[in-house]
């Protein structure tokens, strides 16, 4: 959500922002709609005040068996009454459609963002490791399938498509995946691990950015709740109407959740395989921070996301998004780009944005320093650490021996007692 104060002070800041996202004209329109709520709350304002010295009037009148000039009285009330009360009507329209419209606007981005319209702009801040060196290198899909421990067939038969079966040592090594994430991120890097619901409100969806632009993006029950597409909503919406004190921040939040998306608009893309999934598993971060400490907060999550990758001695490289390319809720954001071989590319895996007091202000999410009066709106963070489905990708495929066996990262050995390989048709230890 947005200051309407602050866009009548600087209306050429977000009008450049929004028309970088295709949304030009909207800062005009916020401020026409706003001058038009205004205007008529001064009028209510105004006739009310006028009603009430006219009332006091009529009772004067009354006292003084002045009937007639009570009655002239009297009839400028009522012609108030129904002046007001279309004023009244107008400004509630006009708020409303405001609000609307501002809900519907994203995020600013932060001054060091780059200029660019799609990740074709998006600027390389660094490399990590060298991409392993594989002949002729199967997908993940192809892999899993020859060892009889993938099933897109028979998830389709029961689920649709963008469904997949794993089976015996390839489901224990995504369940350990998400185990070894988890114990980093709450033994090392300081995060708390929850356990959320998967079923939020409308309110919640609306204060992490998913609704209403976004709707079409995540299921729906029939009870009128929404499936998370991320544990992020949970998470942060831990902190919605709360006045958080400024001594208990940053608050930092993981989870490993699974996660539901309808990917409405990815249509004909990474049809085949567990890139682009409606159910997957992921470990979420999320922080809630100081406005004044959430930059160092961002490098620090990209640091805890980039540090699972470095374990599991996986190739990435770290992008910083352009203007055009960031998410709705997102004043900054980085991407973590892991090396798939069969692809000979790197593609994405975590993606850590600050959010800055967008979510916040959805939210009524505050806090305070002790002994101070005011209120501030807190900065929200979130992060994948990481995306467990993509991260069994990326060790497939990275890992693959030319007999078609997996061999297990080092990190991973501790999870998986015994194992040093995914084999054929194995049932793990």
């Amino acid at each position: 959500m947005h200051d309407i104060r602050a866009l009548r002070e600087t209306p050429e800041l977000y009008e450049a922002a929004w028309a970088a996202k295709g949304r030009s004209g909207a800062a005009a329109e916020a401020i026409a709609l706003d001058a038009r709520a205004r205007a008529a709350r001064t009028v209510v304002e105004t006739g009310q005040a006028r009603r009430n010295d006219l009332s006091k009037r009529i009772g004067q009148a009354k006292a003084g068996k002045d009937e007639a000039e009570a009655a002239r009285l009297m009839a400028e009330v009522e012609a108030l009454k129904e002046s007001v009360s279309d004023q009244a009507d107008q400004e509630k329209q006009a708020s409303e459609a405001l609000h609307d419209l501002l809900a519907s606007l994203p995020n600013l981005p932060a001054a060091d963002v780059p200029e660019g319209a799609d990740e074709a702009d998006n600027i390389e801040v660094r490399r990590w490791g060298e991409p392993f060196a594989i002949s002729n290198p199967s997908n993940h899909a192809d892999l899993g399938e020859a060892l009889g421990l993938m099933d897109f067939e028979g998830a389709a038969r029961m689920s649709g498509s963008r469904f997949v079966v794993l089976k015996g040592q390839l489901a224990r090594l995504e369940r350990a995946l998400g185990q070894f994430m988890l114990d980093i991120q709450t033994q090392e890097h300081g995060y708390l691990e929850v356990s959320p619901p998967l079923l939020v409100r409308d309110h919640a969806a609306f204060g992490t950015g998913q609704l209403p632009k976004f709707a079409e993006d995540l299921f729906h029950t029939t009870d009128g709740r929404w499936l998370i597409p991320t544990a992020e909503v949970s998470l942060t919406n831990l902190v919605r109407e709360q006045i958080t004190p400024l001594e208990d921040l940053p608050l930092r939040l993981t989870a490993l959740t699974p996660c539901f998306r309808s990917e409405a608009g990815a249509s004909g893309r990474d049809t085949r395989g567990m890139i682009r999934q409606h159910q997957f598993y992921k470990v979420e971060m999320v922080s809630i921070t100081a406005p004044e400490d959430s930059d160092a907060e961002h490098e620090r999550m990209v640091n805890c996301a980039e540090s699972i990758l470095k374990r599991l001695d996986l190739p990435f490289r770290t992008m910083l998004l352009c203007k055009g390319d960031m998410g709705f809720s997102a004043r900054k954001t980085y991407d973590l780009e892991v090396w798939l071989p069969s692809e000979g590319r790197y593609r994405e895996i975590s993606s850590c944005s600050n959010c800055g007091d967008f979510q916040a202000r959805r939210m009524e999410a505050r806090t305070k320093a002790q002994g101070d009066k005011g209120t501030r709106f807190v900065h929200t963070l979130n992060g994948s650490g990481l995306a467990v489905g993509r991260t069994l990708v990326a060790i497939m495929e990275n890992y693959q021996e030319e007999d078609g066996r997996i061999a297990i990262p080092q990190a991973l050995h501790p999870y998986l007692p015994g194992l040093t390989h995914i084999d054929r048709m194995g049932t793990g230890a």
